[in-house]
């Protein structure tokens, strides 16, 4: 609708951007159905800030909030239609593109002030609902498979633990387990109060993972929750969130050691949940 050329990896951020927000609904005032309002900003593919709110504009000022330096220079995707204030919060930092169902005319007069600010509507009716497959180039061949994009549902999940997460907890581990899947393996994602508060991507070990979201999520870690794309394969991530003040954890589970992260969960006195399925991303 506005703005410079997209590039290839705008149009890759994009399709980040839009797979991860409609975790929560997508295009909803135009089908008038009950959705919580979501925002979703990216950086280099991976999501940065993740949140819900009351509003439209509650929501993006979450996820913005959840990590302005990263923010800086990405891509938001919103799920519903953009108002006059929810363009003001966009303007207030330097963004590259946004993606929303539909935007107010007096939103698109305040984004034209941004001219090379990058706006895109996408209709819910643009995207096909079934049939969506990954393809990838290797060398000598083509890797064609589907999307991970099952509806998360939680009647398979099984808690591991004495200690059973409260329904707040289990409504922040159901959020941070819809983000996860959409981070770079070994992901980590650190939540609370339907808002992401740190994020460890794409390391070449778990614990490295885990070390970056608890220190981006510093004080706010403490009462929040972690999810874990792939299963754990020491205690060691264990103990380190338990030093952060997590009390539950939502991760794949099947590792032969898995005995040994619930101890560690047991004595420290945090709440863990097995989902029988993994998320990795490459």
């Amino acid at each position: 609708m506005q703005g410079k050329e997209l590039s290839t990896n705008n149009l890759l951020d994009l399709e980040a951007a839009f797979c991860t927000v409609n975790e929560f609904g997508y295009d909803i005032y135009e089908q008038k159905t009950e959705c919580e309002p979501a925002a979703v900003v990216i950086k280099h593919t991976n999501p940065c800030g993740v949140a819900t709110g009351k509003t439209l504009e509650h929501a993006l000022k979450r996820a913005l909030d959840a990590d302005r330096v990263s923010a800086f220079g990405g891509i938001v995707a919103l799920n519903c239609n953009v108002d006059e204030t929810t363009a003001s919060e966009i303007n207030s930092l330097f963004l590259e593109c946004i993606v929303a169902p539909s935007f107010d005319k007096s939103a698109l007069e305040i984004l034209s002030k941004k001219q090379n600010l990058r706006v895109i509507q996408l209709k819910k009716e643009s995207i096909p609902s079934t049939n969506q497959y990954d393809l990838k180039s290797i060398l000598g061949g083509m890797v064609f498979q589907q999307k991970d994009n099952k509806p998360v549902l939680t009647d398979h999940w099984e808690l591991a633990t004495k200690h059973e997460p409260s329904k707040l907890q289990l409504d922040d581990l159901i959020f941070a387990w819809k983000i996860v899947r959409h981070v770079r393996s070994n992901a980590i994602v650190i939540a609370g109060s339907r808002q992401s508060l740190g994020i460890g991507a794409g390391q070449m070990n778990r614990i490295g993972s885990a070390k970056i979201a608890l220190e981006s999520a510093g004080e706010k870690a403490n009462g929040a929750v972690l999810a874990s794309d792939g299963f754990f394969p020491f205690d060691d991530t264990v103990k380190l969130a338990s030093k952060h003040g997590i009390n539950a954890i939502v991760q794949p589970g099947g590792s032969r050691r898995d005995p040994e992260s619930i101890k560690a969960c047991n004595e420290l006195g945090i709440s863990m949940l097995f989902t029988g399925s993994r998320h990795f991303l490459h």
